[in-house]
Formats: C-alpha cells, structure tokens, sequence
C-alpha cells in the first residue's frame, strides 16, 4: 500500500501522531487540512475530521479524492462496552454501524448495506502491533452515534440491540464511505477501499463515563497513536 489515510476526530487525537511523524507538507481543501508526510515509499495523509458522522464522511472522501487513498485507518479514542473491556485496552474494528438509525434505511435503500466490514489484513496487523506491544486488545463491533454516550440507561439499551465493543462517534461513517469507494491500483476496482477502526478505550460509556474521558484522554490517545504509526511502517 502506498497511500494511507489516517483520521481522527479531535486535535488530541492526533497531537501524538504527528509529533511523531515530524514535520509535513499541509494541503487546505473543502474546509479540511491533510498532513502529508513520507516514510519509505509511503504517503501517509493526516486529518482531523471534526466530531460526528458527516464531518468523518466528508472527509474521509475528500481524502480518498484528492490523494488517491488506498487504506484508511481511523484513530482515536472510544467508550467501552463490552464488560471485559477495560480503560486503556484497545479495539480493532471487525465491523461498524451506526446505533442511532434504523438499519432498514440502510439495508432496503441505497447503499443496501447497514454493517461495513473492516479489512481481514488491517484487522491482524493491528492486534499482531498490540501484542508485540503487550498492549490488551481486542476485535469486535464498533457502533457511531451523534451523542457522546455517559448513560447507564442509554449504554444497556445500545448493547441489547447490537452487542458492541465499543461506542464513538465516526467509525461507522468512514466505513460506509470506504465502502462506497473502490480502489484501482492494488485491486483492479472490485473492492472497497480497506479500512480498520483502531481506538483506545477512555471511558466506559456509563454515569462516570464523562470523568473517566477527561482523566484518560490524553494517555488513551498516546497509545493508540504509537499503535498506528507502527501499523503504518508495516504496511
């Protein structure tokens, strides 16, 4: 893969990220800044996207437009839901959907499909960089919504109808994108643009959620980002 997009939501998503990946070329467009730097024969685009769904769509195709993009990964930080994960674990991605929108508006009208499945390759080599790392973490289901989730009641009610590991607020928006896009040069325009969720856990999405953000924000956003930029090298 030669052109990777990396998105994160929030500036502390990525502070780490592009500290460590040094100086970048910065390129303004349709309201967004891509970094872009090299490593080896990499180009690696850098963005952050803004809260929520339509500002991670839009981006997220404006990235894959204008740089030619052939692997997304989506960064940053999620609240836990599934009880044996903990603050500071990691989740990769297996699949994303949104939990705020019925998906039979998804799965009866165009694009006829309510669950986008992340890259079986992306998936291994970011659980093989964490164990490398003896970092916790773990593969499942990770659901977006437009509310930060700090509720007992509202989390239950989240992990009765679709069983997540995690909960944010972008996820499922970029895999759907990805989903519309196909890439040509690595897979002859037949597949969509690959692309893994990779977040560190910061909360627990509960009553407490909102104190357990503001204590682990910053750590959890460090970790991941280390975890991404290794990913990264590998590819």
């Amino acid at each position: 893969m030669k052109n990777i997009g990396i998105i994160g939501a929030m500036p502390s998503e990525l502070k780490d990220i592009r500290e460590l990946l040094g100086k970048s070329e910065i390129i303004k467009k349709s309201g967004f800044e891509f970094y872009v730097n090299t490593i080896g024969d990499k180009k690696i685009v850098h963005a952050c996207c803004g809260i929520a769904k339509v500002n991670a769509a839009v981006c997220c195709q404006v990235m894959i437009d204008t740089f030619n993009i052939e692997a997304v990964i989506n960064t940053g930080i999620a609240g836990g839901m599934n009880k044996n994960v903990k603050v500071c674990d990691i989740v990769v991605s297996n699949e994303v959907l949104p939990h705020d929108l019925d998906l039979h508006f998804l799965n009866d009208y165009p694009p006829y499909c309510a669950v986008y499945k992340s890259d079986e390759k992306l998936i291994k080599l970011a659980v093989d960089t964490c164990k490398n790392n003896n970092i916790n973490s773990f593969i499942g289901r990770i659901v977006s919504g437009e509310a930060f989730i700090s509720s007992n009641e509202v989390k239950e009610d989240i992990l009765k109808r679709l069983n997540p590991y995690a909960v944010d607020m972008e996820s499922s928006a970029i895999g759907h994108c990805c989903f519309l896009n196909v890439t040509s040069l690595i897979f002859a325009a037949k597949a969509d643009v690959p692309f893994v969720s990779v977040r560190c856990i910061s909360d627990n999405a509960d009553d407490d959620g909102a104190m357990s953000f503001d204590e682990f924000e910053k750590t959890a956003a460090k970790r991941v980002a280390e975890i991404v930029i290794e990913m990264i090298k590998k590819l």
